[in-house]
């Protein structure tokens, strides 16, 4: 059923939008003939004048109107890109301190890793002096 209804206003956009020709045909100043295709016949149905004499000299006139959307489908631009001068905002500039945060094995110090080394040298502390 959506296929449908999709089909069938795709045919009236695109007829919309490609436009048709219709074609009037008036004797005496009066409508006679309405179509989408021209008659090709050379004599007016009407009164049986030759359709050749077309013009102020003749009874009879033909029209062609062409119905067609020229810009209604087309969507007008939402904004429009002009030069604008340039315009100097106020530069603001700070600086935020530096905090130090200690971590959290600098506060608890539990680790079993062997300690850091002193300034007193290795065999003094453990007194081993060779001679």
């Amino acid at each position: 059923m959506l296929k449908l209804v999709v089909t069938i206003l795709s045919f009236v956009y695109l007829a919309a939008s490609v436009g048709t020709t219709v074609h009037f045909h008036y004797c005496m100043d009066k409508l006679v003939d309405m179509g989408l295709w021209h008659n090709n016949d050379k004599k007016c149905g009407n009164c049986g004048m030759d359709k050749s004499h077309e013009g102020n000299k003749g009874c009879c006139k033909d029209e062609h109107k062409q119905y067609k959307l020229e810009t209604d489908h087309k969507g007008t631009p939402a904004y429009q890109l002009t030069e604008l001068p340039p315009v100097f905002l106020p530069v603001a500039q700070f600086e935020l301190p530096d905090i130090n945060l200690p971590t959290v094995t600098e506060q608890n110090p539990l680790s079993h890793a062997p300690p850091r080394r002193g300034d007193i040298a290795v065999y003094i502390r453990n007194c081993v002096f060779r001679i």
